[in-house]
Protein backbone atom coordinates (compact mmCIF):
# COMPACT_ATOMS: atom_id res chain seq x y z
CA UNK A 1 0.00 0.00 0.00
CA UNK A 2 1.48 3.31 -1.04
CA UNK A 3 1.67 6.49 0.97
CA UNK A 4 -0.93 8.07 -1.32
CA UNK A 5 -3.43 5.28 -0.62
CA UNK A 6 -2.87 5.56 3.14
CA UNK A 7 -3.38 9.32 2.92
CA UNK A 8 -6.63 8.80 1.02
CA UNK A 9 -7.83 6.30 3.65
CA UNK A 10 -7.09 8.75 6.46
CA UNK A 11 -8.74 11.57 4.54
CA UNK A 12 -11.81 9.42 3.97
CA UNK A 13 -11.98 8.51 7.66
CA UNK A 14 -11.76 12.14 8.75
CA UNK A 15 -14.41 13.09 6.20
CA UNK A 16 -16.74 10.39 7.53
CA UNK A 17 -16.32 11.71 11.06
CA UNK A 18 -17.18 15.24 9.89
CA UNK A 19 -20.24 14.07 7.97
CA UNK A 20 -21.52 11.98 10.87
CA UNK A 21 -21.01 14.61 13.57
CA UNK A 22 -22.21 17.65 11.58
CA UNK A 23 -25.97 17.17 12.18
CA UNK A 24 -25.46 16.71 15.92
CA UNK A 25 -23.15 19.69 16.32
CA UNK A 26 -25.27 21.83 14.01
CA UNK A 27 -28.45 21.19 15.94
CA UNK A 28 -26.72 21.84 19.28
CA UNK A 29 -25.30 25.06 17.86
CA UNK A 30 -28.70 26.28 16.65
CA UNK A 31 -30.41 25.47 19.96
CA UNK A 32 -27.58 27.11 21.91
CA UNK A 33 -27.90 30.24 19.78
CA UNK A 34 -31.67 30.38 20.24
CA UNK A 35 -31.35 29.99 24.01
CA UNK A 36 -28.55 32.57 24.15
CA UNK A 37 -30.75 35.08 22.32
CA UNK A 38 -33.61 34.25 24.70
CA UNK A 39 -31.34 34.74 27.70
CA UNK A 40 -30.03 38.05 26.35
CA UNK A 41 -33.51 39.43 25.73
CA UNK A 42 -34.93 38.36 29.09
CA UNK A 43 -31.77 39.03 31.18
CA UNK A 44 -31.86 35.47 32.52
CA UNK A 45 -28.25 34.43 33.02
CA UNK A 46 -28.72 30.89 34.26
CA UNK A 47 -25.94 28.71 32.83
CA UNK A 48 -27.79 25.44 33.32
CA UNK A 49 -30.74 26.61 31.20
CA UNK A 50 -29.03 25.55 27.96
CA UNK A 51 -28.15 22.04 29.10
CA UNK A 52 -31.52 20.29 28.96
CA UNK A 53 -32.72 21.67 25.59
CA UNK A 54 -29.38 20.82 23.98
CA UNK A 55 -29.47 17.34 25.44
CA UNK A 56 -33.01 16.76 24.21
CA UNK A 57 -32.24 18.04 20.71
CA UNK A 58 -29.10 15.91 20.46
CA UNK A 59 -31.05 12.83 21.54
CA UNK A 60 -33.79 13.66 19.02
CA UNK A 61 -31.26 14.05 16.20
CA UNK A 62 -29.63 10.76 17.18
CA UNK A 63 -33.03 9.06 17.22
CA UNK A 64 -33.93 10.46 13.80
CA UNK A 65 -30.57 10.03 12.06
CA UNK A 66 -29.12 7.11 14.02
CA UNK A 67 -30.06 4.56 11.36
CA UNK A 68 -28.47 6.61 8.60
CA UNK A 69 -25.34 7.17 10.70
CA UNK A 70 -25.03 3.47 11.49
CA UNK A 71 -25.53 2.49 7.83
CA UNK A 72 -22.88 4.98 6.72
CA UNK A 73 -20.39 3.73 9.34
CA UNK A 74 -21.17 0.12 8.37
CA UNK A 75 -20.56 0.81 4.67
CA UNK A 76 -17.29 2.59 5.40
CA UNK A 77 -16.12 -0.27 7.62
CA UNK A 78 -17.06 -2.88 5.02
CA UNK A 79 -15.10 -0.93 2.41
CA UNK A 80 -12.09 -0.86 4.72
CA UNK A 81 -12.29 -4.62 5.32
CA UNK A 82 -12.59 -5.20 1.56
CA UNK A 83 -9.28 -3.33 1.11
CA UNK A 84 -7.39 -5.70 3.44
CA UNK A 85 -6.49 -8.24 0.69
CA UNK A 86 -4.95 -5.45 -1.39
CA UNK A 87 -2.44 -4.51 1.31
CA UNK A 88 1.11 -5.39 0.24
Amino acid sequence: MSLNEITLLLQGGIWEVFVLIAPILGSALVIGLIIAIFQATTSIQEQTLTFLPKLLVILLVLALLGGWMFARMRNYTINLFNLIPQID
